[in-house]
């Protein structure tokens, strides 16, 4: 069998709601159930209003932009280091993507780059939790209310991760986050958005289902949007899995403890100490200091025993999507320095609930003795 780096947990409660959504009378008299269900629950533990799940996180980051009603020139600013469905959304807008560098220590958007790369036009700033991360928000909010500028959390990758007290998935003027089979939680595909804004949540909702805004009237459209409905089904397995939610992140927690425990001392780990506490989604390692192409070196002793590693985030302007479309690969390569480096020496270690403890001691010790060797 082979140790895929991500993968669900499902319980029987996930099977009981799916099984109670699917009942026959249920798509006639409770089509919304679960999911509204689900969205008051997911809203209130992380301290927000509203809350609107859809058919995937980039559905939920495109809505939220087009409520903006975003003007040709307008730009938004996202990190160089992230999936490709942090940025892609931006495109679908009138607004211009503007890249900046990461954080050496976190792996997050860098607020000195923002102030070297911000502008009048600027409308909006999209952080990234990457693998659990957080970035500096109180400076990063302080700063965007000053400047009058849209936060948007990009919390994909960051249930249960908590930055001085505080919950990831509550910063900024709204957060998303993913329900990917990949994800702590599941829907299969799915994501969410939160906000606490009632004029924006009112006007995603609109967006959300065919531009539907008189409710008095069946089939009557206001204007022409989205269909980023959800599903019963796919809310029933993610409301099951919430119910869990403890159980879940503890799980995701030993994991990376174990690989804290057993990982040499001068490899890089997430982010996670007194200030801020990851959610473990998935552990990150970066290696200093090497000559040698020792990341590859680990993906293949890895693989060669049957245990799949995963490449870090590519930096968005050196895909052939990106370089296919814009100009400007050059001028990032030379000053987001940190994320052209970063990608290089970093891999994703194996994190599925299927791991057991003995083979986080086997991958550990294939990794040390390449690091041992090399550094």
């Amino acid at each position: 069998m082979r140790f895929t780096t991500f993968g669900p947990h499902i319980s029987s409660l996930d099977k009981k709601y799916v099984l109670e959504s699917i009942k026959q009378k249920n798509w006639y008299t409770k089509p919304y159930y679960f999911v509204e269900k689900f969205e008051k629950k997911f809203a209130d533990y992380h301290n927000r209003k509203y809350a609107l799940m859809t058919t995937n996180c980039t559905a939920a980051i495109h809505l939220f932009l087009a409520s903006l009603d975003l003007k040709k020139g307008d730009q938004i600013i996202a990190p160089e280091c992230t999936w490709i469905a942090s940025v892609a959304p931006i495109l679908q807008t009138k607004a211009k993507l503007v890249l900046c560098d990461i954080e050496k220590d976190n792996w997050c958007l860098s607020l000195e780059t923002i102030k070297k790369r911000i502008t009048n036009k600027t409308k909006v700033i999209i952080c990234v939790n990457i693998f659990g991360n957080m970035p500096e928000y109180k400076k990063i909010e302080k700063f965007c209310k000053s400047k009058n500028i849209y936060l948007l959390e990009d919390a994909a990758e960051s249930l249960g991760s908590i930055y001085f007290g505080k919950k990831s998935g509550s910063f900024g003027n709204a957060s998303v986050f993913s329900f990917h089979r990949t994800k702590t939680i599941t829907t299969g595909e799915g994501g969410i958005l939160l906000l606490n804004n009632k004029k924006i949540f009112n006007r995603c909702k609109i967006l959300r289902d065919h531009g539907r805004g008189d409710k008095t009237r069946d089939f009557f459209n206001d204007e022409f949007a989205f269909k980023y409905m959800p599903f019963n089904m796919q809310a029933a397995i993610g409301y099951g899995q919430f119910m869990r939610i403890n159980t879940l992140l503890k799980k995701k927690r030993d994991i990376y403890l174990n690989y804290k425990k057993i990982l040499n001392k001068n490899i890089q780990l997430n982010v996670d100490n007194k200030f801020i506490q990851n959610g473990c989604w998935a552990v990150a390692i970066t290696i200093n200091k090497t000559k040698k192409n020792i990341i590859k070196m680990l993906k293949k002793a890895l693989i060669k025993k049957k245990y799949m590693a995963r490449p870090f985030f590519y930096p968005i302007s050196m895909l052939p999507a990106y370089r296919k479309k814009f100009k400007d690969y050059a001028y990032y390569k030379k000053t987001n320095l940190n994320a052209y480096k970063i990608y290089k020496n970093s891999l994703v270690l194996p994190s599925s609930y299927l791991l057991k403890k003995r083979d986080i001691l086997k991958i550990g010790t294939i990794i040390n003795k390449i690091y041992s060797k090399y550094i």
